[in-house]
């Protein structure tokens, strides 16, 4: 019985978070959204979730503090959300554990976008195409990369 690595499930969903950002902002810019004020929107609704609604725009504007926190709940929930994946595909092989990452993002997705805009409904604003794409590639990307570094 195969136990998970916490060091490459928590290395999955910090590269997840990394790569999800990346694929959300070359979307933005390929569908014309305007950056980095669309960049700097989302920052101010993660940090918003810990600093409470007086850093919502507008402005979109660029906010050392914000931007800190913003990264720092970021990375936080995507390593917890790493480590689940890491759960669900510990005993996997490469394509199902890929379609169970992809999985999890779209109920991802799904929690985040409707079920916490009760307590957070700024962003009720970022249920998008864009924002579910987002959501499938950190699945994917946590799986893969889970896969490819955890321990023998």
């Amino acid at each position: 019985m195969r136990s998970i690595d916490w060091r490459a499930a928590i290395g999955a969903g910090i590269a997840a978070g990394i790569v999800a950002t990346a694929i959300q902002v070359v979307l933005w810019a390929a569908f014309g959204h305007p950056l980095p004020e669309t960049l700097y929107r989302d920052a101010r609704f993660a940090a918003a979730i810990v600093l409470g609604r007086e850093v919502l725009p507008p402005p979109a504007s660029f906010a050392a503090v914000v931007f800190a926190v913003a990264t720092l709940v970021h990375f936080a929930l995507s390593i917890a959300y790493g480590v689940a994946i890491a759960m669900l595909v510990v005993r996997r092989r490469l394509l199902p554990g890929l379609i169970v990452g992809m999985l999890f993002g779209a109920a991802l997705f799904a929690v985040n976008l409707y079920g916490f805009t009760v307590a957070f409904p700024w962003f009720a604003a970022v249920r998008d195409p864009i924002t579910f794409a987002a959501h499938l590639a950190f699945g994917a990307t946590a799986a893969l990369t889970y896969r490819l570094c955890r321990s023998p």
